[in-house]
């Protein structure tokens, strides 16, 4: 069997796809909180719910337009024979009597219609409008709301997990550290050379337990946040997730004053945001439930036909068979339709919906800056104190090696290692701690400002 170059080319490039192992996928910050925000069940969500909305908005036009109402059905009449007239004659001068014998029955049909428009409705499609408008930016204002909190939750996993896997690294390198001090230690007690000491080992096996604790739960929290970034992203528990850094760094920090993420914040923040659309839709219901109390003018045709097969028509203009003949009619008409009592209820339930939001509204222009300001002083204080704190785990690591160095040569006793290791240890994790602290709180900023990055 003889293949033509192309088939061969599609053929050995199957092949090579199919030998290769699968690689696992490597993503950066900014490449996790896109696939999240592509990901995210919870935004697909409030994305059906602004559609559900837009839905109802268009209920609302729709109001305003035309509408019909038709009714059909079948039924039974009496039937009669002849014409109008005494005897059942179709001409005389004196009408028939007879009308409550049943002698016979007749098949009736009914077909009742109406198509109507309103013209004037003393503001409630307008108002009831604004009020669905008002929802769609509340629930636009919801999703954007869900965009960052999905954003924040992504950085979230992604520096917990740069930050338990750089401290899972460095205890296990002081793990080995301290196992090779305790090996030696117990060759020294066992080789009786009186260098070592059995509060030597005590101590230094004391340090080995507190570090193992700190290893198990840097390694569970590991797990966890690469589990978390793998749900968010949609890659699923199952995938090979990796993250591109190779360390976790402190962010750079923001380059805008206190007053001007206040500000921000105030502005462009989805929950601002949706107080805003909450108040204008509250403000407009208000409004609506007061034009209910008012009536509606419209326009339209109305008509109505029937027919009965065992009677005969009247074409008599005065006179009308209930059974047998019909009509249509253009009309000018004005409905009203309203309880006093609960038409004034509803407007003060509305009311009362309103001055609430005015309430909340004002609370939340006191306690968004607040709010801001407590993100920004936690901010500050962290990145002051990562910097402090890389110094300090420098000169705790040279204290560690310098006194690892003098216990090997015999100058320095085990518990002053184990204290310096301790040192090393606390202040080097609180370092990676402080760093992931850091970010985090330029995440909550960027979160309370609004901002999808």
């Amino acid at each position: 069997m003889k293949f033509n170059p192309l088939t061969l080319t599609l053929l050995a490039s199957g092949l090579l796809l199919i030998a290769q192992p699968g690689q696992a996928e490597t993503v950066n910050l900014r490449q996790a909180v896109e696939m999240s925000l592509a990901a995210d069940p919870r935004i697909k969500e409030r994305e059906q719910v602004v559609e559900a909305a837009r839905g109802l908005l268009q209920e609302v036009k729709g109001n305003a337009g035309w509408r019909a109402s038709a009714n059909a059905y079948l039924g039974l009449a009496p039937g009669v024979d002849g014409g109008f007239y005494q005897g059942g004659a179709f001409s005389g001068t004196t009408p028939r009597t007879d009308g409550d014998n049943l002698d016979r029955i007749s098949d009736w049909t009914h077909l009742d219609f109406a198509l109507i428009k309103p013209l004037y409705t003393f503001g409630k499609v307008e108002r009831y409008g604004e009020a669905a408008q008002g929802n769609v930016d509340l629930k636009l204002g919801e999703l954007r709301q869900s965009r960052t909190d999905t954003v924040y939750d992504t950085k979230r996993a992604y520096f917990g997990y740069l930050t338990a896997r750089d401290t899972r690294v460095f205890l296990e390198d002081m793990q080995g550290r301290l196992n090779q001090s305790i090996t030696s230690v117990e060759r020294g007690l066992k080789e009786e050379t009186g260098e070592s000491k059995q509060s030597d080992l005590y101590a230094l096996q004391t340090a080995k337990g507190l570090i193992a604790k700190y290893v198990y739960q840097a390694r569970a929290v590991e797990k966890i946040s690469l589990d978390g970034l793998k749900v968010l992203t949609g890659a699923g528990l199952k995938a090979d997730l990796t993250v591109a850094d190779d360390r976790i760094e402190p962010v750079a920090f923001p380059q805008i004053d206190l007053s001007e993420f206040q500000a921000r914040a105030l502005q462009d923040r989805p929950e601002m945001q949706q107080l805003e659309a909450g108040l204008r839709a509250r403000r407009a219901l208000v409004s609506a439930k007061k034009a209910d109390r008012m009536p509606d003018v419209y326009a339209g045709v109305i008509g109505q036909f029937n027919y009965a097969s065992q009677r005969e028509r009247l074409d008599n203009p005065y006179l009308n068979d209930p059974f047998n003949g019909g009509g249509l009619t253009p009309v000018v008409g004005v409905k009203w339709d309203t309880v006093f009592g609960v038409a004034s209820a509803r407007v003060n339930q509305a009311q009362a919906d309103l001055d609430a939001l005015n309430h909340k509204k004002a609370f939340a222009l006191a306690g968004i800056p607040y709010e801001v300001s407590e993100a920004y002083a936690n901010a500050q204080a962290n990145f002051d104190s990562q910097r402090d704190l890389a110094e300090g785990a420098a000169a705790a690591r040279r204290w560690m090696v310098a006194s690892l160095a003098d216990f090997s040569a015999g100058i320095e006793s085990a518990d002053k290692v184990a204290d310096a290791i301790k040192s090393y240890v606390l202040t080097q994790t609180e370092y990676l701690r402080t760093i992931n602290d850091y970010n985090m709180n330029v995440a909550q900023l960027a979160r309370l400002t609004g901002e999808l990055k």
